[in-house]
């Protein structure tokens, strides 16, 4: 079954543990410590819209992509709710050129770590940086190999893994150890990477 297939069923099934209902706080941290100014943002694999709708709520012009249906609905019932104005698609971010491109920031939660070769990461990268401005900034939070574990959790990479599929397209403005934002009292280990799109001459 592809990564999207996968996420689709999970969906379906109720089974999203990375759901958690709120906004990440690394989006949060990043966003109003750097500070990054108001811009188009794509939210790639949005889910249900947590991190769209508080980006909306923060001046941001917000496009979320998603592959689930189910997510989608989810996540215009919530920003309608919090009367907030985001644009949901469904589309497969690697196989489309998203509409309102380029993008001042893209931001993704757990969508490039999914890829388990090397070739698949790097490409995600470049098509990160064939959607955004020049030098427009990307955010990344990615499963941390350094975190042993024996329970299911999300993919972990490496920092190396992660260096090796972005550098090409990036300079990594930070690589920081982190978390999950998470309902879990011992929350995943996560790679909190700003990166910023290499100006290609």
């Amino acid at each position: 079954m592809t990564i999207e297939g996968r996420y689709i069923e999970r969906y379906k099934s109720g089974d999203t543990p990375w759901d958690v209902g709120q906004p990440d706080f690394n989006l949060i941290e990043v966003t109003t410590q750097k500070p990054i100014s108001s811009c188009k943002v794509l939210d790639v694999g949005c889910g249900t819209g947590d991190n769209s709708i508080w980006l909306a709520q923060n001046g941001f012009q917000v496009i979320g992509t998603d592959t689930s249906k189910i997510a989608l609905e989810k996540a215009r019932e919530k920003a309608s709710k919090a009367n907030v104005q985001c644009h949901f698609l469904l589309v497969d971010f690697l196989k489309n050129k998203i509409e309102g491109a380029p993008f001042g920031f893209i931001f993704d939660r757990g969508c490039f770590h999914s890829f388990n070769s090397e070739n698949d990461r790097k490409k995600f990268a470049q098509n990160i940086a064939n959607h955004l401005e020049e030098t427009g900034l990307w955010l990344t939070i990615a499963g941390n190999a350094d975190e042993y574990r024996q329970n299911p959790g999300p993919p972990q990479r490496t920092a190396g893994e992660i260096v090796l599929a972005v550098e090409p397209y990036f300079e990594i403005i930070s690589l920081i150890s982190s978390h999950f934002g998470s309902n879990r009292p011992n929350p995943p280990r996560a790679w909190r990477c700003l990166m910023k799109k290499r100006h290609v001459t």
